[in-house]
């Protein structure tokens, strides 16, 4: 498929994925794609790696997909997993491009559906292209899971709600500030420069214990408020 549309439509640019190996990397680099899309089961709503018994890790897969293809000048999308900005910087850093954030704008004013109140918090709904709920409803959800033609239908996702985040006007400009002073903290000055430190070694990602996750969290206090921006 991606052979003809190159064929057709030569100018026309296409994304392919989702992959999270170097091996299917290759198979989208060798029949013409121009970037990748990694993620498999990694996203917040979805039970992919649950139901299928199929995923990799999030940040292994950019790391290892993008340290392939950029062999090939081919750029990568982080597809799932993105909650916060410092994920966007971490992302970044193992070799994505750009990242994807379907819950992260979710819950704010210009995303589609309705707003609604449930203990006093205001919500929005948000459900995953494999849940139930979607596939039921557009059968483009049920073409991009190859369950177009079943009777029964093996849901991949979920059906929720997300917080009200919002409008993007504030909260984009939030994110884009939050991954300026990742960049700082750790000494690059640009995007380029923060993937060049990460391929030399400059740049070392290390494991955290339980332990120290706690302690780089919020602890130790009584009440607190939680304010982004």
């Amino acid at each position: 498929m991606i052979r003809y549309i190159k064929e057709k439509y030569p100018d026309l640019q296409v994304i392919g994925g989702n992959v999270v190996t170097a091996a299917q990397a290759k198979n989208l680099i060798d029949a013409g794609i121009d970037a990748l899309r990694v993620g498999m089961g990694s996203g917040s709503i979805c039970i992919t790696q649950e139901v299928m018994a199929v995923g990799r890790p999030q940040g292994t897969a950019v790391y290892k997909v993008a340290e392939y293809a950029r062999r090939f000048g081919i750029p990568v999308v982080a597809d799932g997993g993105i909650s916060t900005v410092g994920h966007i910087t971490k992302a970044l850093a193992l070799g994505a491009s750009t990242v994807m954030m379907g819950s992260l704008l979710a819950g704010t004013s210009e995303a589609p559906g309705e707003y609604f109140f449930s203990d006093g918090v205001r919500l929005k709904k948000y459900r995953g292209m494999g849940s139930l709920d979607a596939m039921e409803q557009n059968r483009s959800s049920q073409n991009r899971y190859f369950s177009e033609s079943d009777k029964l239908k093996v849901a991949q996702g979920v059906s929720g709600s997300i917080v009200d985040k919002g409008s993007i006007h504030k909260f984009i400009p939030y994110l884009v500030a939050g991954i300026q002073h990742g960049c700082q903290d750790i000494g690059a000055k640009s995007l380029s420069m923060l993937r060049s430190m990460m391929y030399s070694g400059e740049l070392k990602f290390e494991k955290r214990t339980n332990a120290a996750q706690y302690e780089g969290g919020i602890h130790g206090l009584h009440s607190f408020e939680k304010r982004l921006y």
